[in-house]
């Protein structure tokens, strides 16, 4: 064999080598990335399942596939998550949680805060509060949870007063000064961004103000609102390591950073 069969010869088999190492390589890159494990979270449209969509390949490179359900409400979530149809959920906030879980008499945990939806106040009667009339209707989201929080945010504007207004479940019997002889119509959260033709105002929640592209609202919480969105599960499976993994990618400056540049403080990282 002369001197340029040789070199033929040992540069294919060093090639070779290298092709096996690299295949190696790559197997390996793609069972680290293999799916065994999965997750599956109930969530809101907006913004919650959008979040969640973010989180997708961080989650998919610890070998858990995301599994995103999407509900309109805020009552399936809870019941399919407690009957486990669900690992978790991620649309409410504490003190709805407390409720639901005391009418049910479930044992949901709250375990992280993700982000804040402040609620605002929508009118396409008026341009400015001042202008509100006596005898005027503010339809509020009917759950026990945000119905209070609308009124302490009624009564933080000087609209209605309140007994306590520290009352996170007040309702429309709690009222006890009504200068502008409001009329509270309590509605379904989903419906209130449909119904702004009909009355003279709505306080809307974060998520259906987003899903609806509500601008131009009157006034609204501030950023010191202790309702943040957090992640829920059941008390078996609380700790378990996907769930930990799904608050660690949460709670990311990358999920900081999607939150804000993709909502613009119409929502607000809590965390």
């Amino acid at each position: 064999m002369n001197i340029f069969k040789r070199i033929i010869c040992i540069t294919a088999i060093v090639l070779g080598f290298f092709n096996l190492l690299d295949a190696k390589h790559h197997k390996e890159k793609k069972e680290d990335h293999k799916i065994t494990r999965e997750l599956k979270v109930g969530a809101n449209p907006v913004p919650h399942a959008q979040i969640l969509q973010s989180v997708v390949d961080d989650l998919k490179e610890k070998g858990i596939k995301l599994v995103i359900v999407s509900f309109t409400d805020y009552v399936l979530p809870n019941l399919a998550l407690n009957d486990g149809s669900l690992d978790a959920n991620y649309f409410q906030h504490r003190p709805y949680l407390d409720r639901f879980n005391l009418d049910r008499k479930m044992h949901l945990v709250g375990l992280a805060n993700i982000h804040v939806e402040p609620l605002r106040f929508y009118s396409q009667k008026i341009t400015d509060i001042k202008n509100l009339k006596k005898g005027s209707v503010i339809a509020v989201p009917n759950d026990p949870a945000n119905q209070g929080r609308a009124l302490i945010l009624l009564h933080k504007q000087g609209i209605i007063a309140l007994k306590d207004p520290n009352n996170l479940y007040a309702t429309e019997f709690d009222i006890v000064k009504n200068p502008y002889n409001i009329k509270i119509k309590p509605l379904e959260a989903a419906l209130l961004p449909k119904v702004l033709g009909d009355v003279d105002g709505a306080i809307v929640t974060g998520n259906y103000a987003l899903q609806a592209k509500l601008t131009g609202a009157l006034f609204s919480e501030d950023k010191d609102s202790p309702y943040a969105n957090l992640i829920a599960a059941r008390e078996d499976n609380a700790q378990d390591e996907t769930i930990k993994a799904l608050i660690e990618a949460l709670q990311s400056e990358k999920t900081r950073k999607f939150i804000l540049d993709t909502y613009k403080g119409a929502i607000i990282p809590a965390f």
